[in-house]
């Protein structure tokens, strides 16, 4: 079970998908308007004839109906299309692409024989995770990795996961606050997280200033729990732009953004950056950067 490349059935059947009610929800609405669009085709000419006798077409010239009628339609085909693509996108950014995506993310680290330590923030079901505890058995490491997540319910169900995978042994997961890593400063070899980073701060409102402070925070977390050497590699949407900003600010090195994948509907993007070998935590929770002479604070 441990192949990079794998039949969507099958990761399925292991890991299932989140938020069902999203992809439940733009599929009844897409026969909705589907059933609405196979309506206006069939009795095309009564609805015309409805339309017609409306006071509100008898200003209008002659035609009107029909078209008003004609227009109706052709958007209600159009909606039903769009929502089944929607729908499409939806299920395969939550099975087939986050697979694929972790596989991407593995590949960027060149020496997992070496990693002793690993974390995924916000790991979900688990699929990035048990692809990084596959990459350890695999390279014959003893090194483990940590899934944290937000809710205890899921860090159970991902254990259940790493199971049926045949990599328990490498797996450790916990309930934690990503705004507060409960780690200490320069812990893990490598740490990544998958389409997780956006969600932090969102009910505060997705394009607010307080949101972007909260994820800049999560990602200063990061930095600080990273080993000097360390790898990180984020895989997120829409925000990545404030993540590169945010990883120069901290001097990051080797900072890399990967081309364009839609997932979910949205631009999403890999970036992956090196903890230099000089940065080292100081006192109050700041980064400082002895090679430079510099300070820079953690949101």
């Amino acid at each position: 079970m441990g192949k990079t490349s794998r039949d969507w059935t099958q990761i399925y059947e292991i890991y299932g998908m989140d938020e069902w009610q999203t992809l439940l929800f733009l599929l009844i609405h897409a026969t909705f308007f589907t059933l609405l669009s196979i309506l206006f085709l069939t009795y095309f000419s009564p609805i015309c004839g409805f339309f017609d006798s409306l006071s509100l077409f008898s200003s209008f010239p002659p035609g009107s109906a029909r078209f008003a009628a004609g227009f109706i339609g052709s958007v209600t085909a159009i909606s039903a299309v769009c929502l089944f693509f929607a729908a499409a996108n939806f299920f395969y950014s939550s099975v087939p692409l986050r697979w694929e995506m972790s596989q991407r993310i593995v590949n960027l680290v060149n020496d997992w024989s070496s990693v002793k330590t690993a974390l995924d923030v916000g790991c979900g079901r688990g699929i990035l995770l048990n692809a990084v505890a596959m990459q350890l058995k695999k390279e014959g490491s003893s090194g483990r990795v940590v899934g944290l997540d937000q809710k205890k319910s899921i860090t159970m169900s991902t254990l259940r996961t790493a199971g049926v995978e045949g990599v328990q042994e490498y797996v450790t997961c916990r309930e934690g606050d990503v705004r507060r890593l409960p780690f200490n400063d320069d812990y893990f070899d490598v740490v990544v997280s998958g389409v997780f980073l956006h969600t932090v701060g969102k009910e505060l409102g997705k394009k607010t200033a307080a949101a972007a402070a909260e994820r800049m925070r999560v990602l200063g977390e990061v930095v600080r729990v990273l080993k000097p050497g360390g790898i990180g590699v984020v895989w997120d949407l829409v925000h990545v732009p404030e993540y590169v900003r945010k990883l120069q600010e901290l001097r990051m090195e080797e900072i890399r953004v990967s081309e364009r994948v839609t997932a979910f509907m949205m631009s999403s993007h890999i970036v992956s950056f090196r903890k230099p070998s000089q940065h080292v935590m100081g006192p109050g929770g700041e980064v400082r950067l002895d090679w430079r002479g510099q300070t820079v604070n953690i949101c």
